[in-house]
């Protein structure tokens, strides 16, 4: 185990960099070799990429080697895709949206990412409950699927840009929701921090979280329903392009959120906090 925090950014670092090399490779290898169409030939490289994400996970004992993906993929998509593509000026303006709200969350990522002694507390809680049966778990549904929602997230917005799909007014009303929420996904988190290290009370009550017992998982629904929608008003027949918000906040609202309720539940009094505060 790694425990110095300057080598295990490094080595995340390589461990990302080999990821993007693969999975760019693997694209052009798959749309090549079988001529694939660009969606299935994305689909495989992102999936590749994954598994080389996932075996350094298992060298490493640790799957919150996994945690940057989900703020690191969809800028690195897009940005390949408008290097080799090309973009109209909507697009750019989307790439940047999704740039700021990567860097956002990789920046809050690195926050709590003292070393590999820390993974996620929902990480060691499944493997505590499915034993022998924790690695594929740790693939499946730590891994695969979460690379699998965040793609159908950011399809709309490669579609876009290899479409050249056209801006209108009503896109840029979508545009300024997804400049929005991760502003306030990190005044949530900023909240969030500052509670833990006042160490005082059993649930936090500051700010965004006085209304809502998830704002932070709120703004990440908010940031795909507002991609999606941006991309939908400019191409209006691409309407399953949707599919991808739809998955994100199905995953928030029936793993994510009952995960992290049921801890909270052990403690006290939060039947209480739970109906007195909205679950968004």
């Amino acid at each position: 185990m790694i425990k110095n925090r300057p080598l295990s950014f490094a080595v995340i670092a390589a461990v990302y960099a080999w990821a993007i090399a693969g999975g760019i490779f693997c694209y052009d290898f798959v749309r090549a070799r079988y001529d694939l169409s660009w969606q299935l030939s994305l689909l495989a490289a992102d999936v590749f990429a994954t598994v080389i994400v996932f075996l350094f996970s298992v060298i490493f004992g640790n799957a919150s080697v996994y945690d940057p993906y989900w703020s690191v993929q969809p800028p690195v998509i897009l940005l390949a895709s408008l290097a080799r593509r090309g973009g109209n000026s909507f697009a750019w303006v989307l790439f940047a949206a999704v740039l700021f709200w990567g860097i956002r969350l990789t920046a809050n990522w690195c926050y709590n990412f003292k070393s590999f002694e820390y993974q996620d507390w929902r990480y060691v809680m499944l493997k505590e409950q499915t034993g022998v049966f924790y690695p594929l778990i740790n693939f499946l549904g730590i891994h695969l699927f979460p690379t699998l929602v965040v793609y159908l997230c950011v399809l709309p917005a490669v579609t876009l840009i290899h479409e050249g799909a056209a801006f209108n007014p009503v896109c840029a009303a979508f545009l300024s929701l997804a400049f929005v929420a991760p502003i306030f996904q990190g005044i949530a988190d900023i909240q969030m921090h500052s509670f833990r290290k006042r160490g005082s009370g059993a649930f936090c009550r500051d700010g965004l979280w006085k209304r809502s017992r998830h704002p932070n998982y709120a703004c990440e629904i908010l940031m795909w329903w507002s991609v999606g929608f941006a991309c939908f008003f400019a191409m209006p027949s691409r309407w399953t392009l949707l599919a991808g918000a739809l998955a994100n906040t199905a995953l928030f609202l029936f793993v994510s959120i009952p995960m992290a309720d049921k801890r909270q539940s052990r403690k006290p009094g939060f039947d209480e906090y739970k109906k007195q505060t909205r679950i968004l």
